[in-house]
Order: structure tokens, then sequence, then C-alpha cells
């Protein structure tokens, strides 16, 4: 009995061991929009993420950014300005999991309607008073979550839900975000869908927004890249 309850005990340990292994085997989030495999190694352009420096030739200046405390031009449509730090300007942020990103908003700027497909943004009220909130899936019935922030406060958005930031003060605002990518991507909303390119048919938006087709052709002359 006592070699059995041996040998029984022996292989439950390299059960669970195995199962944990299969449980951690998985494939690595996509740092980019889409990667298309390829056979040929001599058209290989580019990977998940970025190629690695020689470690011998690592320099402090790698890890290292300046300008963030500088104020952004916000006179432009949408009246905000996005100051991203990734691993496209800060290179030793590859392989790191995080980037960051300053928001500078003008007095009733906004930061419009998007999405970060690759991370959960959690966000920092350096200055001002900001309207902001997110959208749950369908699958919950898109419900909308919404806080009026001051400074100090933080929120957070969920990775992939639609959000905003709406700066409801006269005066300017600044709010510094963090994210849980190298490069978490950007989708604003109404850039992706009305200003597509090319533009995607004005019937198939007219129909998905229960707009009439000189409502979509308009909007879509205004997005225009």
């Amino acid at each position: 009995m006592k070699k059995t309850s041996c040998v029984d005990f022996v292989l439950t340990l390299v059960v669970l061991a195995l199962s944990a292994y299969i449980a951690c085997a998985y494939d690595p989030g996509p740092l980019q929009d889409f990667c298309v495999a390829i056979d040929d190694p001599k058209h290989l352009l580019f990977v998940n993420g970025k190629f690695c420096k020689n470690p011998e030739l690592v320099k402090a200046e790698d890890f290292f950014f300046r300008g963030l405390n500088i104020p952004r031009d916000t006179n432009n449509a949408v009246g905000s300005n996005v100051t991203l730090v990734n691993v496209d300007n800060l290179l030793g942020l590859n392989t790191l999991g995080v980037s960051l990103a300053r928001i500078d908003y003008a007095p009733y700027g906004e930061n419009p309607p998007h999405t970060h497909p690759r991370s959960t943004e959690i966000l920092f009220v350096a200055d001002g008073t900001l309207y902001v909130g997110f959208v749950s899936s369908n699958q919950d019935e898109n419900r909308l979550f919404t806080k009026i922030l001051y400074k100090g406060d933080v929120f957070v958005f969920p990775i992939g839900l639609i959000h905003f930031q709406f700066n409801i003060g006269k005066y300017p605002a600044v709010a510094f975000a963090g994210f849980g990518s190298q490069n978490p991507g950007t989708i604003t909303i109404a850039n992706a869908v009305f200003g597509s390119d090319p533009p995607i048919n004005p019937e198939v938006l007219a129909k998905a927004f229960m707009l009439d087709k000189d409502v979509v052709e308009k909007l879509q002359k205004k997005f225009a890249p």
C-alpha cells in the first residue's frame, strides 16, 4: 500500500507539473496591428516588437526621455494633444510592457472617443477638471461609466473599451496616462470609421449608423486623411 501510494503521489506531481506548463504556454500579446506570416526570411520586414540591441552597446540614454513637462499645442479641431512615450521614441521600453503619455487639453477640449486594443490605461489628472468615461462591451449591454476628475484623481479605462476625456473647465488641463504595453495602439472611433483610407462604402455606414447617405458622405469628407 505504501509503495502504491508513493507511485500515485509521483504521478500526481507529474500531471500537475504538465498542467502548469500547458497553462503557462500561450502566445505573446500582439504589439502591432497585424503581423502577416512569411516563410522566406529574405523578405522579413518586422517582428512583433523590436529587434534587441547588443547588451554591450546599451547606454543610459536608451532608457531616457526628456520633455513631458512642456505644454503642447492644443489649437486643433478637438482641442487636445497627446504626447506618447512608447517604444518608438524610448527604445529601452522594448519587451518591458509599459508606456506613458502626456495629454494636454484646451478649455473645453477633449480626447475624443477611442480605444487602445493592446492595453488598459490608468489616467492621473495633474491639473484641471475632466469629465471621463468608458463604454462596456455589447455583452455588458454597452453601459456607460463616467466620473468627474479633479487634480490628483486617478481613473482606469479597461483594455480595448471605448473611452474619452473632456475638459469641462474654462482653463487648460493636463493628465498623464500609463499603459500596460510598450505599444498600446490607438483607434480614434470617428477617424477610423469616417476617415479610413480608402473610405468605407457610405451605404454600409448609413445603415450601421441609421443616417442618410449624404450625411455619411459629408462626414467622410470632414475626416478624409
